[in-house]
């Protein structure tokens, strides 16, 4: 007779578990708020998940490569007040959004470059970055909003292309970009291989350093593009905007199953990570609860996620 398998809770959760989460935390939500489930709430949320979405696409390539970006938040602001200021000096829209998308860019190829070159850890090289993003949007800026963006700027954040906003449709391509990069090409199996055993990919050929220095700028490029969604989105170039974001997008990506240990991680779960945070913020919001108390939520799932990341690794360790 053939033995019977087992039920490996732990493998069932790393693939299923997420899901099983988003599902029953949706139905509790549309059984608590009426609200919740109008089409204009929906949209609302749709939007609102853009960016840090957008975010997450870049984070999840670092998380996988075993690094870490701290400087998205400030790097999205810069990026975004940048492309602000050339829409209003130039009145060229698709000029301000190469220009946001480039200085995004610059900003991940820095990271990248320094940690590539002098082997800093990304923690710190990343917190650097981000405090000299954000020192220089206020520099930029002065401090001072950029407003009057133009009807052909904000279209990239408030429009429609059909009956869909144009950042959703933005922010599915940017998913489909970073799935063909993770699951169709080799530098995504490098990605995967430096993140689960560096010493080992190291000793099979992968070139360490292109790896993080792709990583690195894509990130960048990601936090280049969501700065000029939200700055669109807003009709103004905030030099406060940002502000955590690096934290929902890394949360977003963590919720999702990516590992902080490097080496796991996919899209759909990062896209289910995005819409979880999403929808928990939105509800928060539609139940009147403090922003304050909403900061220690969102400390608590972290918290939780990268304890459930760390007993199911154990547990397939030992099936």
């Amino acid at each position: 007779m053939s033995k019977k398998k087992e039920f490996n809770f732990a493998s069932f959760y790393s693939k299923y578990g997420i899901f099983f989460l988003f599902v029953i935390m949706f139905i509790l939500m549309s059984i608590i708020s009426e609200n919740f489930l109008s089409g204009v709430n929906i949209t609302n949320i749709a939007r609102q998940i853009v960016v840090i979405t957008i975010l997450a696409c870049g984070e999840q390539l670092m998380l996988i490569a075993g690094l870490i970006d701290l400087s998205v938040g400030s790097v999205l602001a810069l990026s975004g007040c940048v492309a602000a200021s050339v829409v209003v000096n130039t009145g060229n829209a698709p000029l301000a959004v190469m220009i946001g998308l480039i200085i995004g860019l610059i900003c991940g190829i820095v990271n990248g470059g320094i940690l590539v070159a002098f082997d800093i850890p990304p923690f710190i090289t990343t917190l650097a970055t981000m405090m000299i993003a954000r020192g220089a949007v206020y520099v930029f800026t002065d401090g001072v909003p950029i407003s009057q963006l133009g009807d052909a700027f904000c279209w990239v954040g408030q429009g429609y292309i059909g009956p869909i906003p144009t950042p959703v449709v933005i922010m599915v391509i940017a998913l489909a970009i970073t799935w063909v990069i993770l699951n169709q090409t080799r530098t995504g199996r490098y990605i995967y291989a430096v993140g689960g055993n560096q010493d080992a990919a190291n000793a099979s050929g992968v070139n360490i350093s292109y790896v993080k220095f792709f990583a690195s700028a894509f990130s960048g490029l990601m936090a280049g593009l969501a700065g000029v969604i939200l700055m669109a989105r807003m009709n103004s170039g905030q030099p406060i905007a940002g502000e955590s974001y690096e934290m929902d997008a890394i949360t977003a990506v963590v919720v999702g199953g990516t590992s902080m240990a490097g080496g796991v991680g996919n899209i759909p779960g990062t896209i289910v990570g995005s819409c979880i945070i999403g929808i928990i913020k939105n509800f928060m919001n539609l139940q009147n609860i403090n922003s304050y108390w909403q900061q220690i939520v969102q400390g608590i799932i972290v918290c939780v996620a990268v304890i459930i990341d760390v007993k199911v690794r154990k547990a397939n360790s030992k099936a």
